[in-house]
């Protein structure tokens, strides 16, 4: 199975990209994983929210196949301790998909189709984070989940 992590915009911060590679990297020898940026909308000054969210779902949906999984990261979403967001990664996996894809909206969250193709809606948080954050605390969650599943020390029960 491969874990792909989509998101809008690239991260202005070397240093978020730095920890997001060492948790990319780590993640590695546990499941094949992919990050994959979409570029910023251009001339977004002539679109509303409503508009611009449209937009991004559809260059998401885009990239989107029929049997992938599809998990938005959503402040509505159902919130997991780690070690629950481990089991549901184990479940998923337990299902033979081929992809298990997890998406970050942009700054205005997801389209109505974008909510209407999701197979599920995860929150890491009822605080907010900006996306560039969250991208960080999700791969490392990603990482926290694997340790579990292998019991290996990195999570402390």
């Amino acid at each position: 199975m491969t874990i792909k992590l989509v998101c809008i915009g690239k991260t202005d911060k070397r240093e978020l990209d730095t920890l997001i590679k060492i948790y990319k990297d780590r993640l590695q020898h546990y499941i094949k994983f992919e990050l994959e940026i979409i570029p910023d909308l251009k001339k977004v000054k002539n679109l509303d929210e409503n508009q611009q969210k449209v937009k991004e779902g559809e260059l998401i949906l885009s990239g989107i196949q029929n049997s992938d999984f599809l998990v938005l990261l959503d402040e509505n979403g159902k919130q997991f301790s780690s070690e629950s967001f481990s089991e549901y990664i184990q479940k998923r996996m337990n299902t033979g998909l081929k992809r298990l894809i997890f998406i970050i909206g942009g700054p205005y969250g997801f389209s109505e189709e974008m909510y209407k193709r999701a197979n599920s809606k995860i929150s890491l948080s009822k605080m907010t984070f900006s996306h560039q954050m969250v991208r960080l605390f999700f791969t490392e969650q990603l990482y926290r989940a694997f340790t579990i599943l292998k019991n290996e020390p990195y999570h402390h029960r």
